[in-house]
């Protein structure tokens, strides 16, 4: 079964191939079938990623997925929340591809994270994945998946892994930012694992595959 991606982002791609490989489905990103990225207006994680699997099942004609995530601190009212990938402002290098812009603004948004929690008492946050999957663009039974990963911001970057805030996202539990851990174990417990095992059992339940 094709299943396909409604995002362009090529390490969220790898995460979730990963992460589906028990199912029989061929993971593919939207942008490869020439698919642009859908808007995202609305304020919580679970619209905007229904929103986004619509426009990509529509396009396509067929089973879409779509990831909103994002990271939520405590201190700052749940922000960067829906606007974590774009929370900072960035001026944009003529002639940069796609990862180059991202690992520009992956940048800007910790620098800003870190100003904005600069004095903060409590520096606690998590992780947001909310998934969401329909078999077509008009499906009336949407799955609906979401992992929450908690930890707290630290006081600089650590760690050369991932990508985002994972540099100064710190897992109390394992005593490392997510950045500094390694594929296997990061796909094992983040927020993204735990709505990908949750959707997992939805496909085989609802879906029946197997």
């Amino acid at each position: 079964m094709r299943l396909v991606l409604a995002s362009n982002n090529a390490k969220k791609l790898k995460e979730l191939q990963a992460l589906f490989g028990a199912l029989p489905v061929a993971l593919v990103a939207q942008g490869a079938l020439g698919v642009a990225e859908a808007d995202e207006p609305h304020h919580t994680f679970l619209e905007n990623a229904l929103a986004k699997a619509r426009h990509a099942a529509r396009a396509t004609g067929g089973a879409a997925i779509a990831d909103d995530s994002g990271l939520c601190v405590d201190a700052l009212g749940g922000a960067p929340g829906v606007i974590s990938a774009h929370y900072a402002d960035v001026k944009v290098p003529a002639g940069l591809d796609r990862e180059a812009l991202r690992a520009l603004q992956d940048g800007a948004n910790n620098d800003k994270l870190l100003a904005a929690l600069q004095g903060a008492s409590s520096r606690r946050a998590r992780f947001i994945s909310t998934l969401v999957a329909l078999r077509h663009a008009d499906d009336p039974e949407p799955l609906v998946a979401q992992g929450r990963w908690e930890g707290e911001i630290v006081a600089e970057r650590r760690g050369a892994g991932g990508f985002g805030y994972d540099p100064l996202m710190a897992i109390p539990a394992l005593g490392r930012t997510v950045a500094e851990l390694d594929a296997a174990t990061k796909n094992a417990v983040s927020h993204r694992a735990l709505a990908a095992a949750q959707m997992v059992v939805l496909m085989r339940d609802v879906w029946g595959l197997r």
